[in-house]
């Protein structure tokens, strides 16, 4: 599998509106265990994807924006918040596979996680989303959106990466850390497909 690069020619984005590459499959997977939202509005039969962060991550956005872009009608935009924060953001089209993909990841309003098999691909999103590194060292995926039960069932699928971690407590919630004896495989896995403004995070 190719690196996913912002930068390189994407060889999997030649289908038409509708049907998802897997490589778009991956990345609104990934997406969605990190900070990333599909929802429906009010008398709407299919659903869209959301994909917001802050402008200092221009460039993973930009990413984003064109491994989807056959399913997006405009490029992303700025948009000031609280505190002056400028976020950074577009949506997909209406989509029946998003309509699909929601009914997996959510119960009523509430993001759970489904039964799904992490691939490289998957993993290296959703870490450029939710992934940060310490001053010790230590790598964690922040996943306190998700309860007990839910982060559970991701340690066992990375645990099927061959990744060994743990829940580590933050204040009144829980995410993941890796153990420091899996950061050589997690390297290997997903170092590759990281883009370069988000190596940091994984300390590379």
């Amino acid at each position: 599998m190719q690196a996913l690069y912002l930068n390189d020619t994407i060889t999997r984005m030649d289908n038409t509106v509708g049907s998802l590459t897997q490589l778009q499959e991956s990345l609104i997977i990934g997406t969605l265990l990190g900070d990333g939202y599909i929802r429906k509005l009010k008398g709407c039969r299919d659903a869209f994807l959301e994909i917001n962060h802050s402008y200092t991550q221009k460039e993973y956005v930009d990413w984003k924006c064109n491994v989807l872009k056959n399913l997006t009608t405009s490029k992303p935009k700025t948009r000031y918040g609280r505190g002056n924060r400028i976020a950074y953001r577009f949506y997909t089209k209406q989509l029946p596979e998003l309509t699909d993909i929601m009914n997996m990841f959510y119960v009523g309003n509430k993001k759970v996680i489904p039964d799904i098999k992490l691939d490289p691909t998957i993993l290296a999103i959703w870490f450029m989303d939710d992934g940060s590194r310490c001053r010790e060292g230590d790598v964690y995926l922040n996943t306190q959106q998700f309860d007990k039960s839910d982060q559970y069932r991701l340690l066992k699928s990375l645990k099927l990466l061959g990744l060994d971690a743990r829940l580590n407590k933050d204040k009144e919630y829980y995410r993941i850390r890796f153990m420091k004896s899996s950061m050589p495989r997690l390297h290997d896995l997903i170092g590759e497909y990281v883009i370069p403004s988000m190596k940091y995070k994984i300390g590379l």
